[in-house]
């Protein structure tokens, strides 16, 4: 009977372990972008998880994969600027409401 304790909860610590340790990846925290002829875009990536919460918000178009959203481009999968329009929309929507996020190309573009 202890033994079967003993066995049970060093399993049960191992899955929690395990699933812990998928759950904290969450890719790079910053990145660069391709952003085209106006040049790449840095990306706090852990400030937006941070201040969305739900990564789903900007993952919906593309799978949280590195180089995903070039390689559906190349694919046909996922228009020029899909991930772009779908950032400024949001920032553009939070900027509504008083934050000072950036909407002009120049804010997120640099050469």
């Amino acid at each position: 009977m202890k033994r079967k304790l003993i066995i049970s909860l060093i399993l049960f610590f191992f899955l929690l372990l395990s699933t812990t340790a998928v759950s904290q990846n969450k890719g790079a925290a910053n990145m660069v972008l391709q952003g085209g002829k106006l040049g790449s875009v840095p990306f706090s990536h852990h400030l937006h998880q941070k201040l969305l919460g739900d990564c789903n918000i900007c993952h919906k178009a593309f799978p949280q994969t590195a180089g995903s959203i070039e390689k559906l481009k190349a694919e046909g999968k996922l228009k020029k600027k899909e991930a772009m329009d779908q950032c400024v929309e949001c920032h553009k929507k939070e900027a509504s409401t008083s934050k000072a996020l950036p909407t002009k190309c120049s804010e997120c573009h640099k050469k």
